[in-house]
C-alpha cells in the first residue's frame, strides 16, 4: 500500500486479492490532501487541492460568462448561445418560478452564480486529474449556505423591520391561538437553525457520498485484478462507468436543489404574515 495514507488511490497500491493483504477500502482519509504549500495547524496559510480546484472553478465559469456576453452578439454565437440557455435556464426555470419576474429579477446574477459554481464544484468529481468534488468537504457548502443565509435574513428585515421580520420567522399567526407560543418556538428554532444547516448538509452528504461510491468500485476493480478475481473486477468496472453516469446527473441535481432551496428561503421572507 502507499506509505502516505491520505493519498490512497486505486492506481497506488500493488495490493490484490489473493495477495494476503486487506481490501483498501475509502474512508475519511480519501478526503484529506497535503497542502501543495504551507502547513496546517500553524499560522501560516496553506493551500491544497480542493483550495486549488475551487479557485479553479471560479476562473473558469468568470472566463466563460466573461468570453460569452463580453461582446454580445445580436445573432450570438454557439459559446454565446449556451451561455444564455443556462442563464436562462437558472432565471426562467428556478428564480422566475419561484419569485416570480418582478420579484425576482434583482435576484438572478446571484442565483446564477451560485448555480453555476456549485455545479463546477462538484463536477471536479469526475474530470480527470481533479477527480474530487470540493463540495464534499463541508466548509464549503457551509460558506455557501451562509451566504445565503445572510442575503435571506437581510431581505426578511430589509421587507417587514424589525418586529415584522421576527413574525416572518416565527410563523406568527394569532388566529392560532393557545398553540402560538409552540408554533413560534418550534418554527423560530426551524427557520433560523435548521434550515441553514440542513442547506448546507444535504449538498456535502449528497456529494461525500457519491464520491465515497466512486472510490469503492475504482478501488475494487484494482483490487479484484488477480487469478479468478478478474472476473469480479470486470463487473466492478462497469459500475465505476455507472456510478460516474450517475454522478454527473447527480452533480447537476444537487445544484439545482440547493439554488431552489436558496430561492424557496428568499420567497418565504418577501411573504406578508399577519
Amino acid at each position: 500500500m502507499s506509505a502516505d495514507p491520505t493519498q490512497v488511490l486505486a492506481f497506488e497500491t500493488d495490493c490484490h486479492i489473493f495477495d494476503g493483504c486487506g481490501f483498501p477500502g475509502p474512508g475519511l482519509h480519501s478526503f484529506l490532501f497535503e497542502p501543495l504549500w504551507g502547513e496546517p495547524g500553524t499560522t501560516s496559510a496553506y493551500f491544497n487541492k480542493p483550495m486549488l480546484l475551487a479557485l479553479l472553478g471560479s476562473i473558469i465559469i468568470v472566463g466563460f460568462f466573461w468570453a460569452a456576453f463580453g461582446k454580445p452578439k445580436m445573432v450570438p454565437g454557439k459559446l454565446q448561445m449556451v451561455a444564455e440557455a443556462g442563464y436562462d435556464f437558472v432565471r426562467r426555470g428556478i428564480v422566475y418560478e419561484t419569485l416570480g419576474k418582478k420579484e425576482g429579477e434583482k435576484y438572478v446574477p446571484f442565483m446564477v452564480s451560485l448555480f453555476f459554481f456549485v455545479w463546477i464544484l462538484n463536477v471536479w468529481s469526475i474530470i480527470p486529474v481533479a477527480q474530487f468534488p470540493v463540495t464534499s468537504i463541508i466548509a464549503y457548502p457551509a460558506i455557501l449556505a451562509l451566504m445565503v443565509y445572510c442575503v435571506w435574513m437581510s431581505v426578511t428585515f430589509k421587507r417587514h423591520g424589525f418586529v415584522g421580520g421576527l413574525k416572518n420567522l416565527t410563523g406568527y399567526d394569532k388566529s392560532l391561538g393557545g398553540v402560538l407560543p409552540l408554533i413560534m418556538v418550534i418554527e423560530f428554532f426551524s427557520n433560523v437553525l435548521v434550515r441553514p444547516f440542513t442547506h448546507a448538509v444535504r449538498l456535502f452528504a449528497n456529494m461525500f457520498a457519491g464520491h465515497t461510491l466512486l472510490l469503492l468500485f475504482t478501488i475494487a476493480s484494482w483490487y479484484l485484478l488477480n487469478g479468478i478475481g478478474i472476473a469480479y473486477a470486470g463487473v466492478s468496472f462497469v459500475m465505476v462507468i455507472v456510478m460516474t453516469a450517475f454522478e454527473l446527473f447527480i452533480q447537476a441535481v444537487q445544484a439545482y436543489v440547493f439554488v431552489l432551496l436558496a430561492c424557496s428561503f428568499i420567497q418565504g421572507a418577501l411573504a406578508e404574515h399577519h
